[in-house]
Protein backbone atom coordinates (compact mmCIF):
# COMPACT_ATOMS: atom_id res chain seq x y z
CA UNK A 1 0.00 0.00 0.00
CA UNK A 2 0.83 3.38 -0.49
CA UNK A 3 0.28 6.52 0.91
CA UNK A 4 0.72 9.58 -0.94
CA UNK A 5 1.25 12.81 1.24
CA UNK A 6 1.11 16.37 -0.56
CA UNK A 7 1.81 19.74 1.26
CA UNK A 8 0.78 22.82 -0.44
CA UNK A 9 0.81 26.70 0.85
CA UNK A 10 -2.26 28.77 -0.89
CA UNK A 11 -2.74 32.43 -0.98
CA UNK A 12 -5.40 33.05 1.90
CA UNK A 13 -7.60 34.22 -0.23
CA UNK A 14 -7.60 31.03 -2.56
CA UNK A 15 -8.45 28.69 0.29
CA UNK A 16 -12.53 29.08 -0.53
CA UNK A 17 -12.08 28.22 -3.95
CA UNK A 18 -9.06 25.53 -3.46
CA UNK A 19 -11.70 23.62 -1.14
CA UNK A 20 -14.80 24.24 -3.07
CA UNK A 21 -12.30 22.21 -6.12
CA UNK A 22 -11.40 19.39 -3.61
CA UNK A 23 -15.07 18.74 -3.13
CA UNK A 24 -15.81 18.03 -6.62
CA UNK A 25 -12.64 16.27 -7.49
CA UNK A 26 -12.52 13.88 -4.61
CA UNK A 27 -14.66 11.36 -5.19
CA UNK A 28 -13.31 10.91 -8.89
CA UNK A 29 -10.10 10.79 -7.06
CA UNK A 30 -11.43 8.20 -4.79
CA UNK A 31 -12.86 6.40 -7.63
CA UNK A 32 -9.69 6.33 -9.82
CA UNK A 33 -8.51 2.53 -9.87
CA UNK A 34 -6.76 1.45 -6.92
CA UNK A 35 -7.33 4.46 -4.97
CA UNK A 36 -8.57 3.64 -1.42
CA UNK A 37 -9.45 7.21 -0.41
CA UNK A 38 -8.24 10.88 -0.20
CA UNK A 39 -8.76 13.14 2.26
CA UNK A 40 -7.89 16.97 2.90
CA UNK A 41 -5.69 18.68 6.18
CA UNK A 42 -5.65 21.77 6.88
CA UNK A 43 -2.81 23.52 9.24
CA UNK A 44 -3.83 25.02 12.25
CA UNK A 45 -1.42 27.86 12.12
CA UNK A 46 -1.21 30.54 8.85
CA UNK A 47 2.22 31.84 8.34
CA UNK A 48 2.48 35.06 6.07
CA UNK A 49 -1.18 35.29 5.50
CA UNK A 50 -1.06 31.75 3.71
CA UNK A 51 -2.52 28.67 4.84
CA UNK A 52 -0.95 24.56 4.65
CA UNK A 53 -3.26 22.24 3.55
CA UNK A 54 -2.20 18.21 2.95
CA UNK A 55 -3.92 15.90 1.08
CA UNK A 56 -3.27 12.01 2.08
CA UNK A 57 -4.41 9.43 0.04
CA UNK A 58 -4.14 5.64 -0.66
CA UNK A 59 -2.83 3.62 -3.63
CA UNK A 60 -3.27 -0.08 -3.37
CA UNK A 61 -0.14 0.07 -5.69
CA UNK A 62 2.49 2.25 -6.96
CA UNK A 63 1.43 1.57 -10.47
CA UNK A 64 -2.07 2.68 -9.55
CA UNK A 65 -0.68 6.29 -7.80
CA UNK A 66 1.27 6.59 -11.33
CA UNK A 67 -1.32 5.68 -13.58
CA UNK A 68 -3.41 8.78 -11.56
CA UNK A 69 -0.83 11.00 -11.95
CA UNK A 70 -0.57 10.35 -15.69
CA UNK A 71 -3.91 11.05 -16.27
CA UNK A 72 -6.45 13.67 -17.88
CA UNK A 73 -7.84 14.14 -14.51
CA UNK A 74 -4.32 14.92 -12.63
CA UNK A 75 -3.75 17.32 -15.09
CA UNK A 76 -6.45 19.46 -14.82
CA UNK A 77 -6.53 19.86 -11.38
CA UNK A 78 -3.26 19.93 -10.78
CA UNK A 79 -3.18 23.06 -13.29
CA UNK A 80 -6.15 24.71 -11.12
CA UNK A 81 -4.84 23.91 -8.02
CA UNK A 82 -1.27 25.16 -8.83
CA UNK A 83 -3.05 28.32 -9.88
CA UNK A 84 -3.69 29.20 -6.07
CA UNK A 85 -0.35 28.50 -4.21
CA UNK A 86 1.61 30.85 -2.40
CA UNK A 87 4.35 28.48 -2.15
CA UNK A 88 5.68 25.07 -4.49
CA UNK A 89 3.98 22.55 -3.19
CA UNK A 90 5.82 19.18 -1.75
CA UNK A 91 5.00 15.88 -2.27
CA UNK A 92 6.17 12.35 -0.94
CA UNK A 93 5.06 8.27 -1.40
CA UNK A 94 5.59 6.60 2.00
CA UNK A 95 4.52 3.23 2.88
CA UNK A 96 2.95 2.39 6.92
CA UNK A 97 5.71 0.67 8.48
CA UNK A 98 3.39 0.85 11.85
CA UNK A 99 -0.14 1.49 12.17
CA UNK A 100 -1.15 2.22 16.17
CA UNK A 101 -3.87 4.92 15.60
Amino acid sequence: MIVRLVKMTFRANETSNFEQLFTKVQPLISGFEGCLGVELLKGTTSENKACVYFTRSLWMEEKNLEAYRASGLFAETWNATKAMFAEKAEAWSTKIVSNEI
